[in-house]
């Protein structure tokens, strides 16, 4: 490969392979230059250290659930549909991310751990996704809120069980898949505008 050819997807392409292979802890810029084929200035001149390497890596895999969940958001649907497939995107990304792959999924969360303005601006771009449902809700009389974006964070939290890599050991469980209908029927009927929408799913 030539160097002048390189990307930055490409470089994190390969980062990505070489933490898997290697782990958080020996994974360095001079393996990733190395499966590359290049020298580690090469890829110096796209991350200026290996923090943010790191932190790219990290951002480019939330960056792939909250895209989808954008589209979610963006849909020409009622809000209360959309709020309930958000959620439910939300909640089967993170668990099949750790059921289909949890090696790289332990990776991520570490990795994630050393990145904490890369995982609260990945927070905030979701909470204005929900804020944003929920205000069309109140818009078009589905939901009642006084403050969608307060609101947002509410909601959540309320379902942080079932998406916070924290809680990540009780996924595998189907008791949590049951929990996690019965928090979101409660969720819903409690956004519910007093002329009443059926939000059971």
């Amino acid at each position: 490969m030539r160097e002048t050819a390189l990307t930055r997807e490409q470089i994190l392409e390969a980062a990505e392979k070489v933490l898997r292979r290697y782990g958080p802890a020996k994974a360095n810029v001079v393996d990733v230059a190395r499966a590359l084929g290049v020298s580690h200035g090469s890829v110096y001149r796209h991350f200026p250290s290996k923090a943010a390497l790191r932190d790219a890596v990290t951002e480019r895999w939330l960056g792939s659930i909250s895209s989808a969940l954008e589209s979610v958001a963006a849909e020409q649907r009622p809000a209360i549909e959309r709020l309930q497939r958000w959620l439910d995107l939300l909640v089967h990304s993170k668990r099949s991310k750790a059921l289909d792959d949890p090696e790289l999924f332990g990776t991520y969360i570490e990795l994630a751990a050393e990145a904490r303005e890369v995982v609260n601006a990945h927070v905030d771009t979701l909470l204005a996704q929900l804020a944003r449902i929920i205000s069309d809700g109140v818009a078009h009389g589905e939901f009642e809120a006084t403050d969608p974006a307060a609101t947002a964070r509410a909601v959540f939290d309320a379902t942080s069980r079932f998406h916070n890599p924290a809680h990540a050991t009780d996924w595998v469980s189907t008791r949590t898949a049951t929990a996690y209908q019965h928090v979101r029927a409660l969720v819903l009927r409690g956004l519910e505008a007093r002329h009443g929408i059926d939000a059971t799913g």
